[in-house]
């Protein structure tokens, strides 16, 4: 099967440097929690498939540790492919690539993974909620979970119990959590907002206005603030984690 990325996603990350710079990293702990699930953390030279890498945030992180992994970082969006090749990450090949076209020999990575992150917890971070939330683009993003049907899809089942709907990966999948603060200044916070696809393709008035009202909430009297007038940014990592069932083999297009 063959997929093409939406024009909204074209235009709402061209400017990958941008995103790289104000787009949050991920906690060592989920990073660290995650890796065991996957039975790859001190394995090492374990071929990992990062899919849909974007600038390479997650594959840095693999590529700094001790394991000195086989990374495959896989990305369909040329301007983010770019960002990421220009840090010449160690242990890291990036390829054009999405979930329907892998570029990797059928059940040759030890694990594939994908990464998403952000939750308010505030008022003013449930106004930039609401804000984002406002510019529906109809785009399926993680926080709609239709990734799940990937695997509720199939019958229940697990290595040693196979079912008749030949299924792909075991279930049920497994799933945790890790929270995080971040303290940014408010220009900070801003620049990171507009690095979400669905802001960045804004302009001129519709923009400003946008930037006004993000600007406005976190300018109220009763945001906490540190000794540097910066804002506690509150964040969620999701990681969920499942298995192949063995001899399974990966389906075209699929």
């Amino acid at each position: 099967m063959c997929s093409k990325l939406s024009d909204q996603a074209l235009r709402g990350f061209v400017n990958a440097s941008s995103y790289d710079t104000y787009r949050p990293s991920y906690p060592t702990e989920a990073v660290d929690a995650l890796l065991a699930r996957l039975q790859v953390k001190g394995v090492e030279d374990a071929q990992i498939v990062d899919l849909g890498a974007g600038t390479g945030k997650f594959s840095q992180m693999l590529a700094a540790r001790n394991e000195k992994y086989d990374i495959v970082a896989v990305e369909p969006h040329e301007e983010m492919r770019k960002e990421m090749e220009a840090k010449n990450l160690g242990g890291v090949r990036v390829m054009k690539g999405d979930a329907y076209n892998i570029p990797v020999e059928s059940q040759s990575a030890d694990t594939v993974v994908a990464a998403q992150t952000w939750e308010p917890r505030t008022k003013w971070e449930a106004t930039l909620k609401d804000i984002m939330w406002s510019y529906d683009d109809q785009q399926p993003r993680f926080r709609h979970e239709t990734w799940r049907k990937v695997f509720e899809k199939q019958l229940s089942s697990t290595p040693f119990t196979i079912q008749a709907a030949d299924p792909l990966f075991s279930l049920p999948i497994g799933e945790d959590s890790v929270e995080f603060t971040h303290w940014l200044s408010p220009e900070a916070i801003w620049e990171r907002f507009r690095s979400l696809s669905q802001i960045a393709v804004l302009e001129h008035e519709e923009l400003g206005g946008v930037k006004d009202r993000a600007l406005a909430a976190m300018g109220a009297s009763d945001v906490e603030r540190n000794g540097n007038g910066e804002l506690p940014l509150h964040g969620r990592v999701v990681y969920a984690w499942t298995s192949s069932v063995p001899g399974a083999p990966i389906k075209e297009g699929g």
